[in-house]
């Protein structure tokens, strides 16, 4: 058996991340944007010795780090593939660096309500997580794990 307890998950997560793809839909963030999101954020299991308390939790401490990606990736993904670029409120563009350069408005606010929304939906998916392996009577197993990490 693994110690490693995101091993276990693998499968899990593969099964949880087709479910809540209606979820991001449902969201502001595009696919790329989500995709990004999962590649800051880390899970962890808070309170592993308490068979009581256990939960998945999500890490978004370096969401920081992919915010000024998520605001472009949508547009840059658009002009690649030789599309028009629709504007929209998560990008600045000219129009924005104008505002910025007058002092009238920055990416600031945008930026934090992209992060909210995000730490948001990685919040739902560690429960959807969680709530997806003590369906499959796998939870104990997995707190476990995390435990002897």
């Amino acid at each position: 058996m693994t110690d490693d307890w995101q091993d276990l998950v693998v499968g899990a997560r593969m099964s949880v991340d087709s479910e809540f793809s209606d979820r991001v839909r449902a969201s502001s963030l595009s696919n790329s944007q989500w995709g990004l999101v999962m590649t800051a954020v880390e899970f962890d299991v808070e309170d592993a010795d308490d068979p009581e308390h256990a939960r998945i939790v999500a890490d978004t401490s370096q969401l920081e780090h992919v915010l000024p990606e998520m605001q472009t990736v949508d547009q840059q993904q658009a002009m690649g593939a030789g599309g028009r670029s629709e504007p929209s409120e998560n990008t600045s563009g000219i129009v924005g660096g104008i505002k910025a350069a007058l002092g009238l408005g920055s990416d600031d606010d945008s930026n934090e309500e992209l992060e909210a929304e995000a730490v948001e939906l990685a919040d739902e998916y560690a429960n959807a997580l969680q709530s997806h392996l003590e369906k499959e009577g796998r939870w104990d197993e997995v707190r476990r794990a995390a435990a002897d990490d």
